[in-house]
């Protein structure tokens, strides 16, 4: 360590641990108030300073206690952030790793679906001291598109994060038929991991939008007389498994030719984790909560209050600093 860096850290521990303002720090280490600035910046750069924001409304307000109400949740967890686009993926994937590490416990079988929010709660997880976890894959992922669904890679980065053991389903969600799907799952290794997949008391999955621009709309699985009928009839999927508005199979025809965990057994779970927001999700999320096929909730607040029918006016508004904190501890995150 450099004397620089030793400067950053002094300055940095007197501008965010003790609340001093940069002038003070100045007066204190004997340089310029620009000098810290920069002194602050380089203990960030070097990694000295860790800023965790903590926001009281993601795990407690009247909007989370009126869904959780509504639908029966054990939990809801809403992020306050851009209603679209890669900040709410962001966010809901922080939430929905905070959730997940919370209900792990040593020795648990997970079921774990797969897409860009799934995908998100894998880049978001940390490495926990957790042993004998199991997670499976709850449908098949191969494409045969270059659209990846990130599966491997969400595989890989759940069980890095908990030290676990992973059991891969290396098969497409969609066969051309069913009868070759039946083939396939009749074989012992495949069989097994779809009894896995069942078994598994916990799961963590999204929910999908149908429209044109879905990932399951473009993996090369689904003809242009399929696509046409899920517009129809369709409102969303959950494990790739496309259903209507009363959270029952959209198209029995093309279930059959579905590879992976059921609505019936995925509803059957004692832990039913369910992350998804954004205007798409907003009716599939709906009847998914309706049906029950969730006990845990992570999204945002836009979504939830259109969810409630509520205005998204009406949502809980932000607290307002505690008294006597001022804009420069604000702008530091230490409320």
């Amino acid at each position: 360590m450099n004397p620089r860096d030793e400067q950053a850290i002094d300055a940095a521990k007197l501008y965010y641990r003790d609340g001093l303002s940069q002038g003070e720090v100045a007066d204190r280490l004997g340089v310029s108030r620009p000098t810290v600035s920069k002194l602050v910046q380089h203990a960030k750069e070097r990694g000295f300073v860790a800023i965790e924001i903590r926001d009281p409304r993601e795990t407690g307000s009247a909007l989370a206690d009126r869904l959780a109400q509504r639908f029966d949740l054990a939990e809801v967890r809403l992020a306050h952030t851009a209603h679209t686009g890669a900040a709410l993926t962001r966010e809901l994937g922080r939430l929905g790793a905070e959730v997940l590490t919370e209900e792990i416990a040593d020795g648990d079988l997970v079921g774990v679906g797969w897409g860009e929010t799934m995908y998100a709660v894998a880049r978001a997880l940390t490495p926990q001291p957790r042993h004998g976890v199991e997670f499976v894959q709850l449908k098949g992922g191969l494409s045969l598109t270059p659209r990846s669904t990130n599966d491997v890679e969400t595989m890989t980065s759940f069980c890095r994060a908990f030290d676990a053991h992973p059991r891969m389903l290396p098969l497409p969600v969609i066969f051309d038929s069913a009868e070759v799907k039946r083939i396939v799952e009749g074989e012992r290794h495949i069989r097994h991991i779809l009894d896995l997949g069942r078994e598994a008391p916990t799961a963590i999955f999204t929910v999908g939008g149908i429209s044109p621009q879905a990932m399951l709309f473009n993996l090369g699985h689904l003809t242009d007389e399929e696509r046409d009928a899920l517009q129809v009839r369709a409102v969303g999927d959950m494990c790739s498994r496309f259903f209507d508005e009363n959270g029952d199979i959209a198209l029995p025809e093309l279930d059959e030719r579905t590879v992976g965990i059921s609505l019936a057994d995925l509803r059957a779970k004692p832990t039913r984790i369910l992350v998804a927001g954004g205007p798409s999700k907003i009716r599939p999320l709906e009847v998914a909560l309706a049906s029950g096929y969730a006990t845990h909730l992570v999204t945002d607040a836009g979504t939830a209050a259109r969810v409630l029918g509520e205005d998204v006016a009406d949502r809980d508004a932000s607290p307002d600093p505690p008294h006597g904190v001022d804009g420069d501890a604000a702008a530091r995150g230490d409320t």
